[in-house]
């Protein structure tokens, strides 16, 4: 008799995708927790194989297990670097739905979870939070935690509180920004949930270039969290009715584009005519909606450019997040409109293809590893002797600029679109 396999009938891990895996260790160096540890087990091709052996049936979903899928960053670093083609990043997001159905965690972590998910997928909630964070930094009860208490808390608070940024004024961005001269299109422009309350400044700089070059910008307000961070973590129910209602948004604002800036979100939304192929109801709007998805820095690339560069006399590290590098393949882009600035002097961070430690809520689930990926960029970059940095997502943004002030590092960390922002606006001076 054939042994029952560890996954239920929902969308279990493609045998044609695991089928794809020759086991070559083409992308053993690219894999972070690979680099970290050299063990076999926390490497694309080891949890493939752990894939295959649990949906044959020969070992159950224990605790090691999922660790070893837990400690993956889902970073996506292997699927370039792949001779074969094979799609590791439908892999773990199937496997980690079969994790988050039928594995039952310690109830902290599951709390722990239920907390973040409760909180940064809301942001009607961080809109709230992120007034009592003003509060409790501006009254000094934070100086006070970090010189007393921090250290006495569990280790994935002490992380969440290190990667606060810095709260200042809230820049609105208007549901409608008109375009600047003559119109050329009408484009729809992601808010994100953690980015519309932390890193306002990000979606206003976004707003005022893509303004600036000629076209009307809707921002819906009633749109909705994209799902990207329930997706990654498994949680596909909550992430695909996020889906069908971000699509309902930008259907009935009736743009040409829909504008992405953090790179999670975007690579979730350009899959998710792959995520509701299954729903009659969407399927096909799903895949119209995902082929109508760039990043801002992909479209400029395309787009002629109408503004003029002023400008910025700056030495400028560039950092790839890994959504944007590998799971979108977007990575000339950027670079093309950094060095299409006047005065500016791009350069290149080693192990580019390496993430920071960020993933999404990785950093704050496993805050070891992270932290670990997050001191090797910042050696990298402080070796550099680098004026700024810039990046394209906002969990790089947080985790980057943790690591080099822990390292006394003084390069302001920002979002590519407020490096272009800064030179079509002639101001350098805030990037500061």
């Amino acid at each position: 008799m054939t042994p029952a396999s560890a996954f239920d009938t929902q969308h279990p891990p493609s045998q044609k995708i695991l089928d794809k895996c020759v086991h070559c260790g083409f992308c053993l160096a690219t894999c972070p927790t690979y680099v970290l540890w050299g063990q076999e087990m926390d490497s694309p091709r080891g949890r493939i194989q752990l894939i295959q052996l649990a949906a044959d049936g020969a070992v159950e979903m224990t605790p090691q297990w999922v660790g070893h899928f837990d400690t993956c960053l889902g970073c996506m670093a292997c699927m370039p670097a792949c001779p074969s083609g094979v799609d590791y990043g439908k892999l773990i997001e199937a496997t980690r739905a079969q994790i988050a159905r039928r594995f039952r965690r310690p109830a902290d972590e599951t709390w722990f979870r239920r907390l973040l998910f409760a909180t940064l997928t809301k942001p009607r909630r961080l809109a709230v939070l992120s007034r009592a964070l003003f509060a409790y930094q501006r009254t000094g009860l934070q100086a006070a935690l970090r010189r007393s208490f921090l250290k006495r808390l569990p280790k994935r608070l002490q992380t969440m509180e290190r990667l606060l940024p810095a709260m200042t004024a809230r820049e609105h961005t208007s549901a409608v920004t008109p375009a600047a001269g003559s119109t050329r299109g009408r484009v729809g422009m992601l808010l994100g949930c953690v980015q519309r309350e932390f890193l306002s400044g990000v979606n206003a700089a976004t707003a005022r270039v893509i303004a600036r070059e000629g076209y009307e910008v809707v921002a819906p307000e009633d749109q909705p969290c994209c799902g990207a961070l329930a997706m990654h973590a498994g949680e596909e129910a909550s992430a695909l009715a996020c889906a069908r209602r971000m699509i309902d948004v930008f259907d009935r604002a009736g743009v040409d584009v829909v504008i992405t800036n953090a790179a999670g979100c975007g690579s979730n939304m350009k899959e998710y005519g792959y995520l509701l192929r299954d729903d009659p109801a969407y399927a096909a709007r799903a895949r119209e909606f995902s082929r109508r998805c760039k990043d801002v820095t992909e479209w400029l690339a395309e787009v002629e450019p109408r503004a003029l560069r002023q400008p910025i006399r700056r030495r400028v590290a560039y950092h790839d997040a890994c959504h944007l590098q590998h799971a979108q393949g977007v990575r000339q882009q950027p670079r093309s409109l950094l060095s299409a600035i006047p005065g500016l002097d791009l350069v290149e961070i080693p192990e580019a293809a390496i993430c920071c430690g960020s993933a999404g809520i990785y950093n704050l689930v496993q805050p070891d590893a992270a932290a670990a990926l997050g001191d090797r960029k910042a050696e990298h970059i402080a070796s550099l002797n680098v004026d700024l940095v810039a990046t394209g997502n906002p969990g790089c943004i947080f985790q980057l600029r943790s690591a080099l002030a822990a390292r006394g590092a003084a390069a302001p960390v920002v979002h590519t679109v407020q490096v272009l922002d800064a030179s079509i606006s002639g101001d350098p001076a805030h990037l500061s």
